[in-house]
Formats: structure tokens, sequence, C-alpha cells
């Protein structure tokens, strides 16, 4: 039987799992229904669309852009704030739910997963069957909706659960990828970033299709290394495995791939500020501490730049998460456009010995540790924009 591999992934996530938590709380209205986006501070240059509602989009408001831009697209757009300890209330939720079904589950992001269908195909039967009513569950249950991607790999599984949305089940099969993939922009690819689809567009590749036929020869003088996996890719070639953590967690990560190319210091600063307060919640969650702290790059041409540095002490602080992680991104960044940027956290333990140095301030050291705590608490209650470090702030800096 041909590998089965499916790719769960939740209709405009936060922007969802907010509407959700505002409904929760007795607000009126579902803002799923409305012009809305999930956003930073409006007031500042650097506040982004984080996800946006289907009439939003229908605006053309996408995702990363300013909330200066999508405002002038829709004036009468209504801006929320994220919510990232409720969001991972939600997340848990619905891996709780697949993971009735079966064990083998990647979490790929806070909001998608994949699942090696191929072991419980004689449990469930016909994929298609089970992907609508697993759909249908999660819809009944939790209150929002996924579009599931189905495919004999990773890759055309994700590429399917892209098609149509919201609340739809596609497939993309081996027997159908020059039917329904080949015909798609090369932008359309996974992975193909802005910057690779322009020098493929000049290179006269317009479509998959063009990408899959292309000689390898003439595009590795463009694309080095890449260029074998990209024509795999557009060919529809995945051996990848769905990789399942079933032992404790002895780390934990979190990346976000951006829909344009950034190049501005102040931004990806943004970015990991936002990722670090998620980590940092995930953390005190679960009552455990990191020990190494790393940064994870990707720019538009695929290559990928790691750096970290092992702690002195193992922390669970955000502002240490997040102060490491500038760190490490200024030693590392060169100015190149970004497509992925991400914080790993490794050598996660359960005890959070400190040791101080001469020089420290202990009682700051004592003060984050419980602000955090009370922040938690506050965040989970009245939603993530309710108070924060003014440390933890967007500085606007220029690059």
């Amino acid at each position: 039987m041909d590998r089965i591999v499916m790719h769960i992934d939740v209709n405009n996530a936060f922007l969802s799992w907010t509407a959700l938590d505002l409904l929760e709380k007795g607000y009126k209205k579902d803002i799923r229904n409305v012009c809305a986006v999930i956003g930073g501070d409006e007031k500042s240059r650097h506040g982004i669309v984080l996800a946006k509602s289907t009439p939003a989009k229908k605006y053309g408001i996408v995702t990363a852009e300013t909330l200066y831009q999508a405002r002038k697209k829709c004036p009468n757009l209504e801006i929320y704030p994220s919510n990232y300890p409720y969001y991972q209330k939600k997340s848990k939720e619905l891996f709780e739910l697949i993971s009735k079904y079966t064990p083998d589950i990647e979490q790929f992001s806070i909001d998608e997963c994949f699942i090696e269908y191929t072991y419980v195909y004689n449990l469930y039967g016909d994929p298609i069957k089970f992907a609508y009513k697993i759909k249908e569950e999660i819809k009944n249950t939790l209150g929002f909706t996924v579009n599931i991607g189905i495919a004999n790999n990773k890759l055309c599984a994700k590429m399917a659960s892209d098609f149509e949305k919201p609340d739809k089940v596609h497939t993309l099969f081996s027997n159908e990828i020059e039917e329904k993939m080949y015909p798609l922009d090369v932008g359309d690819l996974l992975w193909i970033g802005k910057k690779s689809k322009e020098k493929l567009n000049e290179l006269g590749i317009r479509t998959i299709k063009d990408l899959a036929e292309s000689d390898y020869t003439n595009l590795y003088y463009y694309f080095k290394n890449q260029t074998k996996i990209m024509i795999e890719h557009a060919k529809g070639i995945d051996n990848e495995p769905v990789v399942v953590q079933r032992e404790e967690a002895k780390g934990m990560s979190k990346t976000t791939t951006l829909d344009r190319d950034v190049n501005n210091r102040s931004e990806l600063y943004d970015y990991l500020n936002s990722i670090s307060n998620d980590l940092g919640v995930s953390l005190r969650s679960i009552n455990k501490y990191a020990s190494t702290v790393a940064v994870i790059l990707k720019d538009q041409y695929f290559k990928t730049k790691t750096h970290q540095i092992k702690l002195s002490n193992p922390t669970n602080i955000t502002s240490v998460i997040f102060d490491t992680s500038k760190k490490l991104l200024d030693e590392t960044w060169q100015g190149e456009a970004i497509r992925l940027i991400g914080i790993r956290l490794d050598g996660l333990t359960s005890v959070g010995m400190y040791q101080y140095s001469l020089f420290e301030d202990v009682k700051t050291k004592e003060k984050d540790t419980e602000l955090d705590s009370v922040m938690d608490k506050l965040k989970g209650k009245y939603g993530s924009k309710i108070i924060n470090k003014a440390s933890l702030l967007p500085k606007n800096k220029k690059m």
C-alpha cells in the first residue's frame, strides 16, 4: 500500500482562537465574520498583521504586511491583540483530540501537524472519509475550522491543505500532481521565497511544471546545492518522515515562516520578541528551564544558519530568552533577507538552580521571575496585550 500522510492546518488560527476567547468572555460579535486582523501595536511602524479574517482577505490584506498598509485597504478594519497563552490552550486541545486516533503525529507549529495515516489505514479505512470525520469533530467540539491535505508525502499533504480555504479537505496524491500542482505558479511551491521566484521567472520558469522539467545544470549556477531539492519538490518528491516525539522533550522550538523577505533588524527583533514570549509561557507552564538558546535563520535561498549559546544558568525568564536571542541574531545575521526565523531551547531541566555572580543584581532576577508568573496569569485571563514588560516592547530601532 502507498504511504498516506495528512496535514491538518487551523484556518486563520490566531484570529479564530481570539474570536473564541472573546465569545467566551461575553463579546457579542464573532470577529471571524467581519474585516478583522490580529496584530501588534498599531502606533508602531513595525506593527504587522499576524492573522486575518476571510472578509479581510477579500480586501487584499495579507499576513505580515504592516497594520498601516492593511488599514489603507480597509478603513473600518478591526485590530485585536494576540493572546499566546490562550493559543497554547487551544493548540493543546487540538492535538489531544487528534491523538485519540493515532500517536503518529508531528506537531509542525502551534496550529498545524502531520499525521502518518499509513499505520492506521486498516483501522479507520478510507482516508478521505476519515479526514471529513475529524474535520467535523474539530469544528463541533473545539469551535474552529481546519483544512486537511491528504497525499503520499508531507510536502504534497501541506501543499494540498493550502488549496481553497476554509474548512476543506483536499488531496494531492502522486497521480494528481500533474493535474493539480503543475499548473500552479512556481511561487506557490513550498519553500520558494520571493527572491527565488523572481530569479526563476527571469529564467523563464513560471509554473511548477516549468521547474519540474528544468535542466539541473542550468539552475545549479543560480541555486547551488538547493537545486536538486527544488526540482524534486516540483515533481512532488519528498521522503521526509513524520517525526514523532514519544519521549519527554529535551527541547522546544518555535519558528515563523515569513510571507515576505525581511532585512530590517528591528522587525526581526519584533519576531524574536513574539517567539520569546511564546516559548517563555510554554516553559513555565511545564515547570522547565532551558540551558541552551539557539536562533534559527533561513534566507530566501534556503540557506539555514543556527547559532547557539549555553547559558551559565538555566532559565525560563522571557526577558533572558529575548535578550539572548537578540545577541545571537546580532552575531549571526549579516543583513541578508530572512524568510524564516525561530528560537530553539535545549537542555530542558526541572531544576532552576541559579548561581549568582558578584556583579549581578539578585533582586532583579527574583523580580523578573515573579513578574513573569504574574504576567502569565494576567495574559491567560485578559489577553496578551493587557500587560508587557517595557524592556520587551518594540524599540523601532534602525538597522
